[in-house]
C-alpha cells in the first residue's frame, strides 16, 4: 500500500524541485541561438517614411543597436527614458523596430514621448521579429561592424544595463 503512494509523492517532489529551479532563473538571461551569428536579413519600410526601406546591410561597417518596441507595450514605456539617453549619446546608431503595431499609433506615441531612434523600421506583421526570435517587446540587440549579433537583452533596458553592459560593449566593438 505504501508503494502505491510513494511513486506519486516522488513525482510530485520532482515537479516541485523542477519548478523551483525554473522560477528562480532570470527571464532576461534566456540564451539566444543568434548570438555571435549574422543578424537575420530583412528589408522593410521605415515607420515614418514608408517609401524608404531599411535593411541590416545598410549598417555594415558600424556598431549599431536595434530596439524592438511597440506603442501598446507597457514595458517599452518603462525603458523609454533610458533609450532617449542612449539615442542622445551618439555612441552608436539606435534603430527601432516597431513590432506588430499600427503605424499611426506608433508615430503618435513617438511624437508624444520623444523619439530616441535615428529611425524605426516597421514590422507590422511580426515577420522580422520571428526571424530574430523575439519573445516579446521590448528586446534589444547590439550588432558589430560586420553585422554579427553580439548582445541580446530581453525586457526593458535599465540605466544600470546601459552603463555596465551596453556602453562598454559598444566601446569595445568600436575599437575593433
Amino acid at each position: 500500500m505504501k508503494a502505491k503512494f510513494l511513486i506519486p509523492f516522488l513525482i510530485f517532489i520532482g515537479l516541485v524541485a523542477f519548478l523551483a529551479v525554473g522560477l528562480n532563473r532570470d527571464p532576461h538571461l534566456v540564451p539566444s541561438p543568434l548570438l555571435n551569428k549574422p543578424a537575420p536579413a530583412f528589408n522593410v519600410a521605415q515607420l515614418a517614411v514608408p517609401e524608404a526601406t531599411f535593411s541590416p546591410q545598410d549598417m555594415l561597417g558600424q556598431v549599431w543597436v536595434l530596439n524592438v518596441w511597440a506603442s501598446w507595450c507597457v514595458a517599452c514605456r518603462e525603458e523609454h527614458p533610458v533609450l532617449l539617453q542612449l539615442g542622445k549619446s551618439n555612441m552608436a546608431p539606435l534603430i527601432g523596430l516597431d513590432y506588430k503595431d499600427k503605424r499611426a499609433d506608433a508615430l503618435d506615441w513617438l511624437r508624444k514621448e520623444g523619439n530616441p531612434y535615428r529611425f524605426s523600421a516597421y514590422d507590422g506583421n511580426g515577420r522580422v521579429g520571428i526571424d530574430y526570435g523575439v519573445y516579446g517587446v521590448p528586446e534589444t540587440y547590439v550588432m558589430d561592424k560586420n553585422g554579427i549579433i553580439r548582445y541580446k537583452h530581453i525586457g526593458p533596458i535599465t540605466r544600470e544595463v546601459l552603463d555596465k553592459t551596453i556602453y562598454p560593449l559598444i566601446n569595445e566593438l568600436n575599437k575593433s
